[in-house]
């Protein structure tokens, strides 16, 4: 798992995974920029007070609260955009993890959307988690990877899954292999445990578990040949 995951920090940085992390931070950025701009608005015109002290206090405790605000949930965000391209990424990891095939089908718009939604969404229970557990001293890192571990290694394994497998096999699959899936799942939770770092999670996560599925499922099967090509 460790030279999976090596070879997956490797790959964000190659051309083709780049050019989808420029996407996705530029329509992040774009996003929560109205978004700031929209409660701003909405805030400081819409909340009258009578002394001009007090609005200017407002005015800057409204913006250190979007800040924060924004930061919560600037991940979440980056994993709704980032699940729009969550297939172009999956279909570059297997051609350089598998060049020879077989590769996966694209999914079908409307199952790539609710991807994008579940990822979102899981990124935003992690994030909400991880705000309560940072009160709690002692317990809180441990849940906070175990859970991790437990979300996004689920979460990633069945995007790399269903590009190869109808849904009820995934799920066949997620049973079987389960204790090897939540272990793999650390590797992405330290990854999203990186401030910065964490907005390149989906990316991470997109090639790691191409590899992992490649190697624990698809290698077993005739015809298939992992081969990992190193990239300049």
């Amino acid at each position: 798992m460790l030279e999976a995951a090596l070879a997956s920090v490797r790959q964000i940085f190659t051309p083709p995974y780049r050019s989808v992390l420029y996407k996705v931070l530029g329509i992040t950025l774009v996003l929560l920029t109205l978004v700031w701009l929209g409660l701003d608005k909405i805030i400081v015109n819409y909340i009258a007070v009578p002394y001009p002290w007090l609005a200017t206090t407002l005015t800057i405790l409204t913006g250190i609260g979007l800040f924060f605000g924004l930061a919560f949930i600037v991940a979440p965000t980056s994993s709704l955009v980032a699940g729009l391209f969550l297939d172009e990424l999956a279909e570059e990891a297997e051609r350089e993890t598998a060049p020879l095939g077989p590769h996966g089908r694209a999914l079908p718009a409307g199952q790539a959307m609710w991807l994008a939604a579940k990822f979102a969404g899981v990124s935003l229970l992690v994030n909400f988690l991880a705000l309560l557990l940072f009160l709690i001293p002692g317990v809180n890192a441990l849940v906070f990877f175990i859970a991790n571990a437990y979300l996004l290694g689920r979460e990633y394994f069945e995007l790399a899954a269903l590009r190869y497998h109808p849904l009820e096999e995934v799920r066949g699959l997620r049973r079987t292999h389960m204790v090897r899936i939540f272990f793999a799942g650390f590797f992405i939770a330290a990854f999203l445990a990186v401030p910065i770092l964490n907005l390149l999670t989906p990316l991470f996560g997109t090639a790691f578990m191409v590899r992992f599925h490649n190697r624990v499922v698809l290698q077993k099967r005739p015809g298939f040949q992992h081969i990992e090509i190193e990239k300049a």
